[in-house]
Formats: C-alpha cells, structure tokens, sequence
C-alpha cells in the first residue's frame, strides 16, 4: 500500500518472545486482519482493533505506528510543490 505509517507488531512480538498466532488468540483479533498490518496488506485499521492490540501487549499506540521518514518527507515535497498559486484580480 502506499501510506506511510507502518506497523511495528512484528517488533514488539519479538521482542516479547510472544507470536502472531498469540496475540490473535489474546486481543481477539483474526490472525489474517494481523498478518494483513504486518505485511503492509492492510488499507485501513480501526480503533478498536488498534486499542485490543494494545491491550493485549499491555503498550501504547506509538510503540505499534511508525511513520516513515522517507514517505513523509517525499509527501512534503509533492504537496508544496503541486499547489497551485491563486491569483485574484483586485480590479471591481
């Protein structure tokens, strides 16, 4: 997918020592919806998926979302750079 944020559950479950299969049984959440975010497979999540995510691995939001630098920065450029200067008339 083309968005920048990316997902660090692979991260943080190795570094648990706990799996994919684990937190899917723990946070309720399907094993194919979490292998779908760790695989950049995913076009959207919702909070609620996000939030048992987060308790199941007892962590905030920010240690599971990472934004890309390079994406961000790339954006930033495009978007500055793609804007279209209005001109108005001051004549009435």
């Amino acid at each position: 997918m083309d968005h920048g944020i990316k997902f660090r559950i692979d991260e943080v479950l190795r570094e648990r020592g706990q799996s994919l299969y684990w937190l899917s049984r723990a946070a309720g959440i399907s094993y194919t919806t979490l292998w779908r975010l760790t695989k950049d497979r995913a076009l959207g999540m919702n909070f609620a998926t996000l939030e048992k995510m987060c308790g199941a691995l007892e962590c905030q939001p920010g240690d599971l979302l990472e934004l890309g630098k390079e994406n961000n920065s790339a954006k930033k450029t495009r978007t500055l750079s793609s804007r279209a200067v209005r001109r108005t008339s001051s004549l009435l």
